[in-house]
């Protein structure tokens, strides 16, 4: 009869208050509550540590909240024994979101993702976090991610801040890898971007243009005034058509100035393979204008401040500075991205008569031509051409 009452009982009282516990020695934290267990027929214990919350006080406030959370859910009909939804799913936004950002982390230390993929997930991830926090109303739990919350977001993204149609899918790419996540995580109970498309190809416009004459000698007379050594960097682009990632692994040794040619390690480039450059005369000039070969050869030429120096930098450093201060002083287009100076040197050496052949095996290209895809590649010696190139710029 006392069982029978026991379980009728239970029937009716389908939970207990959360309670923090804190264990006889304080090393066992918990928050703790009974719930109704419709296999056994009776109320049981569920427990949910708290123990990775290092400092105490963070600890305790984590508990209060995450209490007046739990009360709410299990008052709206919640049972973590019958619900599809996990625990997990009442976890903080930001607590997540720490999470994921450690663990793309810990992905780039042990070289699961390159260096370029992870500042591309922090700076997504990034942006993410800011427009909740300028929401009028934020999200708080990670339950509230979902496929209205994503819409919104992108749309901010896109029609808000009137980025291009490229970008708006990249984020959407990112919101996919992330949400995926979450779902494997327990965070949430399905990958929440299904169903939110990609706009189509044929809306992304190319929103990078060669930069005119003009315009190239403004900057030159720009950075000579103002930064000698951004001008090498976009010198570097220019001629010889080095990627702004690969520019900020070149070394001071890796230049060498009696043959004329500027080696690029495979651990950098694009395809993983070693490359013997034409360093134009402009860029030696620079170099020696700016004190570039005191320096030790085991030395970054763009570290700090783009200085040569010890410590490797990324090549958003490029790019920050070509926005910040190039593009805002001399009222450049948008469509001018520093990246630019590749196509305009590629143009304008093709523009300049210089056969296709060089530009080609410059730019480590084979496609200018279709019919030079057999033409050598393995260029050990300075092209004269190339090398004593004179433009504008």
């Amino acid at each position: 009869m006392s069982t029978q009452k026991n379980s009728m009982m239970s029937e009716v009282i389908s939970y207990t208050p959360p309670k923090l516990y804190t264990g006889k020695t304080g090393k066992d934290w918990y928050i703790g509550f009974y719930a109704f267990d419709p296999i056994s027929g009776s109320l049981k214990l569920k427990r949910i540590k708290i123990n990775h919350i290092n400092k105490i006080s963070d600890r305790r406030k984590y508990a209060s909240d995450l209490i007046l959370r739990l009360h709410e859910q299990l008052r709206r009909g919640w049972n973590p024994y019958i619900s599809d939804d996990n625990v997990k799913g009442l976890s903080l936004f930001e607590e997540a979101t720490d999470k994921y950002r450690t663990y793309i982390t810990r992905l780039r230390s042990d070289n699961v993702i390159r260096e370029e993929t992870y500042i591309g997930y922090i700076s997504y991830l990034r942006n993410l976090i800011r427009y909740n926090q300028m929401r009028k109303v934020p999200i708080t739990y990670i339950y509230q991610f979902n496929r209205s919350y994503i819409n919104e977001f992108i749309d901010h993204i896109y029609i808000e801040r009137e980025n291009s149609a490229q970008t708006r899918n990249n984020y959407l790419a990112f919101l996919r890898i992330f949400s995926n996540w979450c779902f494997k995580q327990g965070y949430i109970d399905k990958v929440v971007t299904d169903g939110i498309d990609f706009l189509p190809k044929r809306s992304l416009k190319k929103q990078r243009t060669v930069i005119t004459e003009p315009d190239l000698v403004r900057l030159r007379e720009y950075c000579e005034n103002h930064n000698k050594r951004f001008l090498l960097a976009c010198y570097i682009l220019f001629y010889c058509f080095v990627r702004p990632k690969e520019i900020s692994y070149i070394k001071i040794g890796d230049f060498h100035v009696k043959e004329g040619t500027l080696l690029l390690h495979g651990d950098y480039t694009k395809n993983k393979k070693d490359a013997v450059l034409t360093i134009n005369r402009k860029i030696i000039d620079l170099m020696l204008d700016c004190g570039s070969f005191s320096y030790p050869s085991d030395f970054y030429l763009f570290s700090d401040n783009l200085s040569p120096g010890d410590s490797w930098r990324s090549e958003k450093q490029f790019r920050d500075y070509w926005t910040h201060y190039v593009r805002k002083s001399l009222k450049f287009p948008n469509s001018y991205k520093f990246y630019s100076l590749k196509d305009t040197g590629v143009t304008t050496m093709l523009r300049s008569r210089i056969d296709n052949i060089s530009v080609r095996d410059q730019a480590r290209h084979s496609s200018i031509l279709i019919t030079d895809i057999y033409t050598p590649h393995d260029i050990e010696k300075a092209n004269p051409i190339i090398k004593n190139f004179d433009t504008v710029f």
